[in-house]
Order: C-alpha cells, then sequence, then structure tokens
C-alpha cells in the first residue's frame, strides 16, 4: 500500500509545524507555513501553521465521572493558581539565557509552556494563561492539528482557569537544549498554598556539541544586549515591527551577534518577510555555527520550498549539534528522505526520533512510521502507530481520517491471516 503522492504535502504540513515548536528560546519562532492537504483514499488531513508552540491539549479526563467534577460551588473551581520559584545550573549560576518553564502532564502525554525565566533565572505565572507565551521554532503543540499548532491559534491565547484537579499527575520543569531538568510534583498543589516551588536544577547532557546561547553574545556591547532584551519583552507583547526594530539596532552594535540576527529572523518569518529571514538566519549561522535554532529556522524555510536535499542536509546537522531536543529535527529529515525516495532512513529517522521525544511534542511522526509500515505491508506495526499517534493528539483534525486510515489497516492485516 503506497503512499499517494500528495501525502508528502500532508506531511511537510505537519513537518512545518513541527519543526516550527521544539524547545525555544525567551520568545520562540518560526517560519509562517502553509496549509495541509489531501492523502491518497480522499483522506484529508489538517492545514499548516504559523510559527508554532508547544502548548498540547488535554486528552481524556483521567477522572471522567461526574461526582467527581469540581462543584460549581466549590471556590477552588475557579480560583487561579499561581507558580514562582527560580532556575539555576549545576553550579548555582543563574541560566545564560531565558529558559521555558514547561508543566508536563504524563498521563495526557502533554508538555505545556507556561511561562519563561527573568535574566536572574527567576519565574512567576499564573497557571494555563500562558500571556506573552511567542511560539519558538523548536516546540511543538500536539493539541489542535495534531501536528502543531499556529502561534495565532486559539491553543496560545488565554485558557479556561486551570484547577488543583487539572495538576494531578503534572511536573514542573525547565526546558533548555542541551540539558535536563529537576521535576518538581504539582500533584496535591492547592490553591492558597505557598506559590513557591522552589529551585529547578539544570544539568548539561555530555555530548551535546550544539549551543542555545552563542558565544558572540558573551562580546556584544551592553547597547546591542540591551536591545536584544528590549526585543524579547516587546515579543512577548506581540509588537512584532517594534521588536524588528529592536533587534534591527543590535545587530548593526554587533554585527557578529549571533542571537540577535536569529531572533530577526524570525521576526521577519512571522510577518511573511521570508527572504530578508532567510538573510538574518544565514548571519546567524555565519556568526556561531554551533548554535543551533538557526539551522532549524531554515530547515522550515526550505522545507515550504520543497528543497528536501537542503532540509536533508540542514537537519542532519541539528541533529549532530544536538539530538536531545529537536525531535521536529529528526521529523524534517523523515519528510526530506521520504520525498528523496529513502524511506528506509525516514523509518529510521521516525524511529529516532519518537525515542528522543519524550513528552510526545511531535505525535505526527508516529503517523508517517505507520504510513511507512504500511508501505512494507506490515500493517500490525502501522496500526499500533497510528493508535500512538491518536493517542496523543485525540483531536486533531485529521483524527477521523487516521482512525478509517486505521480501519483499513486493521483489515488488511486480517487478510493476511491464514
Amino acid at each position: 500500500m503506497k503512499m499517494s503522492k500528495l501525502v508528502f504535502l500532508t506531511i511537510l504540513g505537519a513537518a512545518v509545524s513541527a519543526a516550527q515548536t521544539q524547545t525555544g528560546g525567551a520568545t520562540g519562532g518560526g517560519a509562517t507555513t502553509g496549509g495541509g492537504a489531501t492523502t491518497g483514499g480522499g483522506t484529508t488531513t489538517g492545514g499548516g501553521a504559523t510559527a508554532g508552540g508547544t502548548t498540547t491539549g488535554r486528552t481524556t479526563n483521567p477522572f471522567p465521572t461526574t461526582t467527581q467534577q469540581p462543584s460549581p460551588l466549590d471556590p477552588s473551581a475557579s480560583r487561579p493558581i499561581f507558580l514562582s520559584g527560580k532556575v539555576r545550573m549545576e553550579d548555582g549560576s543563574a541560566p545564560p539565557e531565558s529558559v521555558t518553564i514547561e508543566r508536563i502532564c504524563g498521563g495526557r502525554g502533554s508538555a505545556i509552556p507556561e511561562g519563561y525565566t527573568d535574566s536572574k533565572g527567576g519565574f512567576n505565572f499564573q497557571v494555563g494563561q500562558r500571556m506573552g507565551m511567542m511560539p519558538d521554532a523548536s516546540i511543538s503543540n500536539s493539541n489542535d492539528s495534531g501536528f502543531g499548532s499556529s502561534g495565532a491559534s486559539p491553543s496560545f491565547g488565554r485558557q479556561a482557569t486551570v484547577t488543583e484537579r487539572d495538576l494531578m499527575g503534572c511536573d514542573l520543569r525547565a526546558t533548555l537544549p542541551g540539558y535536563r531538568s529537576t521535576l518538581v510534583s504539582l500533584t496535591g498543589r492547592r490553591t492558597l498554598d505557598n506559590p513557591d516551588v522552589g529551585t529547578i536544577v539544570l544539568r548539561r547532557l555530555g555530548d551535546v556539541t550544539g549551543f542555545t546561547t552563542s558565544a558572540t553574545s558573551l562580546m556584544a556591547p551592553k547597547d546591542a544586549k540591551k536591545a536584544l532584551e528590549k526585543a524579547r519583552n516587546t515579543l512577548k507583547k506581540n509588537k512584532l515591527p517594534e521588536a524588528q526594530k529592536e533587534l534591527e539596532t543590535a545587530v548593526n552594535l554587533h554585527p557578529k551577534f549571533a542571537e540577535a540576527w536569529y531572533e530577526l529572523g524570525r521576526v521577519q518569518a512571522m510577518q511573511n518577510q521570508m527572504d530578508q529571514a532567510r538573510q538574518s538566519y544565514a548571519k546567524s549561522v555565519e556568526a556561531d555555527d554551533k548554535y543551533v535554532r538557526p539551522y532549524l529556522g531554515l530547515a522550515a524555510m526550505e522545507a515550504q520550498l520543497q528543497k528536501w536535499p537542503e532540509v536533508k542536509q540542514l537537519t542532519e546537522k541539528v541533529i549532530k549539534l544536538n539530538r536531545y531536543d529537536f525531535p521536529a529535527a529528526f521529523f524534517y529529515g523523515a519528510v526530506a528522505n521520504y520525498n528523496l525516495r529513502n524511506n528506509d532512513e525516514a523509518e529510521k529517522l521516525c524511529r529516532a526520533g519518537i525515542e528522543a521525544d519524550q513528552v510526545h511534542s511531535v505525535p505526527k511522526m508516529s503517523h508517517l512510521l505507520g504510513m511507512l509500515l504500511a508501505d512494507k505491508q506490515d500493517f500490525k506495526g502501522a496500526s499500533e502507530q497510528l493508535t500512538t499517534y491518536l493517542k496523543f493528539a485525540p483531536k486533531a483534525p485529521d483524527a477521523d481520517a487516521v482512525k478509517k486510515q486505521l480501519a483499513d489497516y486493521s483489515g488488511k492485516l486480517a487478510e493476511l491471516k491464514p
């Protein structure tokens, strides 16, 4: 059962959305991307996205009985929950850049960005509001689309108040590529508890050579650093032109400012200034070839143009620099290899990406792997992968179509049995 020629459009939409989401910096981002397509057999899958964020949504309620629902008269049902604390490196210092704070709810397979640390490593936010969160090219959303949500999506605005019950089975962590975070359990936390959750510690992974910050930032003059900080604060208010002006000031003051070039590329891409964004990403790579983020930004742009050899090369670079924190790079690589007719390599990358994606931020990877296995007549393996996809993206726009696909694979599996 071969994939339709149009499937690559669906997978492209998925890859572009996913790659614009993976663990990013203080402001996140990525290029605006196009929509979905129709797969073989009339299956229609969901569209692409603009710069994505990693908001994953809620799946089946782990406590489904109505008697366990918070009473409308229960003050805790509507009272907001605030959390605060700090993030520290192993040596006790503050992180070298702003760090994303995520809420992980293991039973629901979700990783939800809640806020960012300030310049001193502190954080303070209302759970579930995510005010000022800007999507980054490296965090994926598996909720609304199943393969990444847009920065303009309702899932990235205000949400209903999170209750004490919503925190059952959830942990808080800091997210910084190249590092692993300690976890703070939120189970049992009450609305009137002290909001201070203490210190979250980040420990560096030994075999990571790519960095989330650039050494060029240390050489930047004070005014350039100040302009970058202003731009990031302005981005939190979604004031893109103002942020772009500050970033242009930063790179003019320090032409080798890799982080500022990357942020400028993201802002330009979010405003559909694609040629300028490409140049800014390239300037970032030129300034510091160990800085990971601009490679993924460039990969997203090349994927939009279906330049698969370039996508393959860029994702290989990302994986070589840091194979832990950018699972969308595996997905991009798999899509590129599929379109280059390297299905074995595409399967290999899907499997490696799924293993690296511990919080299931790119569930669409399982869908792609399932279709690759179906091409090999491995309908049992294909069914397992599609089931996994639906488990972690139950509200994806293509969920019903995938269920039909799953039924088709199950039928073909039955035909193969004696």
